[in-house]
């Protein structure tokens, strides 16, 4: 075998097992978050109070702009696969700013929810809101009857055994669950914002194109990777919460 085919022969090896790493961070991930959503379910179906509160609207926003933010991205690895270049660069640079946008919206989101009385820490009694309209609480899977400013179960038609008391010191699962869910997942966009930097220093450097690309595939398939994993989770904490 002369020089050249040994250099064929040995990248076709290295982008072969660059592409068998990027499955198993995927794999690892989907495993994590498997976990995370399990573990959920779990402790919904064994707490004495679980809270269904409305999801702020940033947080949809943040939904049309990564998927958005996913479209660009496999706009700039179409345009290396046609040994384009030069647009390149320009794709990853606005998928750099849609993935900050999203980082901002999610901050918008969290924001809001602490206005609200939720946060990685909270009790029932912060809760803030229209009864009925931004949140509802159940015990024991039944929605319970705000009457004033107390809460009684639904058969409690006289309003005479208040539960405000028992649920005055009762962490609010389903508010930490919903924090632990998104910062997990924009941990992972960290790292994806920082790799988006990265493959668009290298892109202005005319680094991709048609015969090497394995960087830019890698970091496009996790990018796409994180936008639907945000749709599901999404959806997940919208009707599973």
């Amino acid at each position: 075998m002369n020089d050249t085919g040994a250099a064929a022969d040995k990248k076709s090896r290295m982008d072969k097992a660059r592409r068998n790493i990027t499955y198993l961070l995927l794999f690892s991930i989907v495993m994590f978050f498997a976990g995370l959503t399990s573990a959920y379910l779990v402790s919904k179906g064994g707490s004495n109070y679980w809270v269904d509160f409305h999801i702020p609207a940033p947080f949809w926003w943040s939904t049309v702009i990564i998927l958005a933010s996913s479209g660009t991205m496999h706009l700039a690895l179409l345009q290396a696969r046609k040994d384009n270049r030069k647009a390149v660069g320009p794709w990853l640079l606005l998928t750099l700013v849609l993935g900050l946008a999203f980082a901002f919206s999610q901050f918008k989101g969290w924001h809001q929810l602490l206005d609200d009385g939720y946060a990685l820490v909270a009790r029932l009694k912060n809760l803030h809101g229209e009864y009925g309209k931004d949140y509802t609480v159940e015990r024991r899977g039944e929605t319970l009857v705000m009457h004033g400013t107390e809460y009684f179960l639904p058969e409690d038609t006289g309003f005479e055994h208040a539960l405000n008391a028992e649920m005055a010191e009762t962490l609010n699962g389903a508010s930490s669950y919903f924090y632990v869910l998104t910062y997990a997942h924009f941990a992972h966009i960290v790292g994806g914002l920082a790799a988006l930097v990265v493959m668009a220093v290298q892109a202005q450097r005319g680094r991709y194109g048609r015969e090497d690309h394995i960087g830019l595939w890698s970091g496009a398939l996790f990018w796409h990777f994180l936008a639907g994993l945000w749709v599901y989770l999404l959806l997940f904490l919208a009707y599973v919460h």
